[in-house]
């Protein structure tokens, strides 16, 4: 049985197509359309709803030392406010999950986990806890919003002082008051765009929402769906989990080395990246120059040898052309190298391109 988020009200009346997702009624899209949600959160702003995404925080005096442990980004020198993304490896190097890790103070911190991977993450991280650490699961009480795109900040701006807003990417303001509602204000999001994400309490979703399509109608801000929020992301090369990212694929053959510090004496999964190397897989993007739409788990082959499979594909609204993300050998993933794609029995060209597709 499908949750429904507390902005499920909201999406109906809006005339939201709902299908269930993560375990949540959530719409993919609204009587706009996909592309024109896509284009919406490229040229002007969108606002979607992302209440699905877990909240887990950790507090106490081994807090830091717990995520150090868990996860292979390394926290030690975060200032209060800032936000950090991490994959979080098993044992064997693949990956349990990516999620993003804000520091409220020293000793407390909020992790922001994939909606689907919720109960898996907290239970994962619940069965690991050391020291004096405490761990506490507040995703029923959490709202949350993302408003996305080049207008959102003059959005905001007409509800809050600029003083008060997140200066830098990757950080956040613990509390500012959005015309009467108390929120955690963050300069990150999932679409490769300029924008926010908006914290609250659950029962106030509902009129924090409103009151943002409200105040943005006039600069073009319309509501996005799960699609649009695909399509974004494949744009902007960002990885999803459960297709750049699995149990079995780890971060370093997603590109992700910016996140993962061998450095660090002892992380979960440390030596199972190290007998990964030397990789014998990388992530690449492909642009299609032939006729057709690449998906994801479609066999690459270059002339009649299996190279590699796609993760993810679609046609890129914004960029006006199809293209897809794959993982290939280190010797057929140079720039510009010519591959087929599989598509239902068909041979689609394709090339290499680098990634990401899109960048602001």
């Amino acid at each position: 049985m499908e949750k429904k988020t507390p902005l499920y009200d909201c999406h109906v009346a809006l005339g939201g197509k709902i299908v269930p997702f993560a375990g949540y009624l959530l719409p993919v899209q609204y009587s706009t359309g996909v592309i024109a949600e896509h284009m919406a959160v490229r040229t002007a702003a969108g606002l979607f709803d992302v209440s699905h995404m877990g909240e887990l925080v950790f507090t106490g005096p081994d807090a830091l030392r717990n995520l150090n442990h868990m996860l292979t980004n390394d926290f030690t020198n975060m200032y209060d406010g800032q936000v950090r993304y991490s994959p979080m490896c098993n044992d064997d190097g693949g990956c349990v999950d990516d999620l993003i890790v804000y520091k409220v103070r020293e000793g407390a911190y909020l992790v922001v986990v994939n909606a689907a991977n919720k109960d898996k993450d907290a239970a994962w991280m619940a069965e690991r806890l050391f020291g004096d650490c405490k761990m506490e699961d507040l995703s029923d009480t959490v709202a949350q919003v993302a408003l996305q795109g080049p207008s959102s900040k003059e959005i905001l701006l007409r509800l809050v002082g600029e003083e008060e807003l997140p200066k830098k990417y990757y950080s956040f303001v613990r509390e500012i008051t959005v015309g009467g509602i108390r929120c955690l204000v963050s300069r990150t999001g999932y679409t490769g765009e300029f924008g926010y994400e908006l914290y609250c309490a659950t029962g106030e979703g509902p009129a924090l929402w409103d009151l943002l399509l409200e105040t943005g109608k006039d600069l073009g801000l319309i509501p996005c769906g799960l699609g649009a929020r695909d399509t974004l992301r494949l744009e902007a090369a960002m990885p999803l989990y459960g297709h750049e990212l699995t149990d079995g694929i780890g971060p370093l053959e997603a590109g992700l080395d910016f996140a993962v510090k061998m450095g660090k004496t002892e992380f979960i999964g440390k030596a199972g990246l190290e007998r990964r190397l030397p990789l014998t897989r990388t992530r690449v993007g492909l642009e299609v120059t032939g006729r057709g739409i690449v998906r994801e788990h479609q066999d690459i082959y270059i002339g009649e040898r299996l190279v590699g499979q796609t993760t993810s594909g679609t046609h890129a609204p914004f960029l006006g052309k199809a293209i897809a993300m794959a993982y290939l050998s280190p010797e057929d993933a140079a720039v510009g190298s010519e591959v087929a794609v599989d598509v239902r029995g068909r041979r689609v060209a394709c090339k290499v391109v680098p990634l990401p597709f899109y960048k602001r």
